[in-house]
């Protein structure tokens, strides 16, 4: 491996630049013409064109990105997260081009990015699931499973992702509508209607841990994120250990993930994501098989650096550590700061950024690839910055998160920012007792 594509933009193609240029990699960015001002384009070795604005005719643009690799010489790939991450027919076809796919194989995306079979694996592996169906189902199944589980139930797109193709029901009536309505979003969103049905656990946590595979049966956990601060299903602040975790549940969960990653022979970096009800039982609801845009708290706290071990472990190198090595020191917080107006249910607020100041001193980091004149394009996710802090112990971390989103400045269009200053200042935020649902009973959104 000597020049390496990263097939994606923003914040997380300037992560996997910075992670290329320390391993002596050279690095090839491509680019929509919304970005050609873009930063990670100035940075990268070489920039390569792919197409126009819309994500259909660039960034997910498979034969673009391809030939971009061929006419550049690049012999390796990296999707970073989103666009083509996980996408199985992307990775077939990056290998078949004769380019080293720096993710988990092909088979191993398809499996785990099918929800329904990624529950039976990690059943036959020991994992605990959610109560519900065994694989996708249709209506009649769905409606005994949903008798024999109890309601509510929630239905879920097989292939899903983002928190799309998802619908809760409390009866027998509103499951048939939830079916048809779930089953219509999961086929425009992911060409795939298949659903199946799980018991819906009351306000949980959703808590997910880092895993690192070698593709041949080795695996080892990074332990857990807490992902529980969301709104319609996305994540807004994760932290790193979890709050209140007790010590027996926090070695299950990881050492389940695990064994679920070395049961289906992983490589790369991927997450296993576990919700927990509140006596304190775990269950397996999907693998997310890319890095993830929360994996910043993971490296805080484990001084590893999870883009580098992609990238050796696609070039056949072992794992840099073993797992006894892996000791957390400290806590840390990410607060993603979107192009969003709080205020106004997280309306998309993309346009010029005319002012950027961006926080500073001890255990302060932000990703990010914006800055004061760059124009957010309406095209692509909202993300425009990361901040994340580390602190010796949560009340640093917390402390010098509020001191740094004081200093953030950013002008000419509404972030979250306010928001997360809003949220440091809740209660049962500082307590560390919150759930997916807090946001919502915060009245902050």
């Amino acid at each position: 491996m000597q020049k390496v594509l990263i097939a994606n933009r923003g914040e997380v193609a300037l992560r996997v630049i910075r992670a290329c240029r320390e391993l002596g990699l050279d690095t090839v960015a491509v680019y929509s013409t919304a970005d050609e001002t873009a930063r990670h384009v100035r940075v990268a070795d070489e920039a390569v064109c792919i197409g126009k604005a819309p994500a259909r005719s660039s960034y997910l643009n498979v034969d673009a990105i391809l030939d971009a690799a061929r006419r550049t010489g690049a012999d390796a790939v990296h999707p970073g997260y989103g666009f083509l991450a996980e996408n199985a027919r992307f990775a077939g076809a990056c290998q078949d081009a004769g380019l080293t796919w720096v993710g988990p194989s092909p088979r191993a995306i398809e499996q785990m990015g099918d929800k329904a079979v990624a529950r039976e694996l990690a059943r036959a592996a020991g994992v605990p699931v959610v109560p519900g169906t065994a694989g996708a189902v249709g209506l009649e199944e769905a409606l005994r499973s949903a008798q024999d589980v109890g309601y509510p139930v929630m239905v879920k797109a097989a292939a899903g992702g983002g928190g799309r193709g998802i619908r809760v029901a409390h009866d027998a009536d509103e499951l048939r509508r939830c079916v048809t309505a779930a089953g219509r979003e999961a086929q425009a969103a992911f060409g795939d209607a298949s659903l199946y049905v799980e018991k819906v656990i009351a306000r949980p946590r959703h808590i997910e841990v880092q895993v690192l595979g070698d593709g041949h049966g080795g695996a080892v956990h990074v332990y857990e994120r807490e992902c529980s601060l969301q709104r319609r299903r996305q994540k807004l602040l994760e932290e790193s250990p979890a709050p209140n975790l007790p010590p027996q549940t926090r070695e299950a969960m990881a050492t389940a993930a695990a064994r679920l990653a070395a049961a289906v022979d992983y490589a790369s970096a991927g997450t296993v994501e576990f919700i927990v009800d509140d006596s304190g039982a775990f269950f397996f609801i999907e693998m997310n098989t890319r890095i993830q845009v929360e994996h910043p708290v993971t490296e805080m706290v484990t001084g590893i650096d999870l883009v580098k071990e992609q990238l050796r472990l696609a070039a056949g190198a072992p794992f840099d550590f073993d797992q006894d090595e892996v000791q957390p020191r400290g806590w840390a917080i990410e607060f993603r700061v979107n192009a969003e107006d709080p205020d106004a249910d997280f309306l998309p607020s993309p346009g010029e950024i005319t002012a950027f100041d961006l926080p500073g001193g001890p255990g302060v980091r932000v990703d990010t690839a914006a800055y004061a004149g760059y124009k957010v394009p309406p095209f692509y996710d909202s993300l425009v910055a990361k901040l994340i802090v580390w602190g010796r112990d949560r009340a640093e971390a917390i402390a010098r998160g509020r001191s740094a989103l004081s200093e953030f400045r950013i002008e000419g269009i509404r972030t979250t920012v306010p928001f997360h200053r809003r949220i440091l200042e809740e209660p049962a935020f500082t307590a560390g007792e919150y759930h997916t649902e807090s946001v919502a009973e915060f009245a902050l959104a």
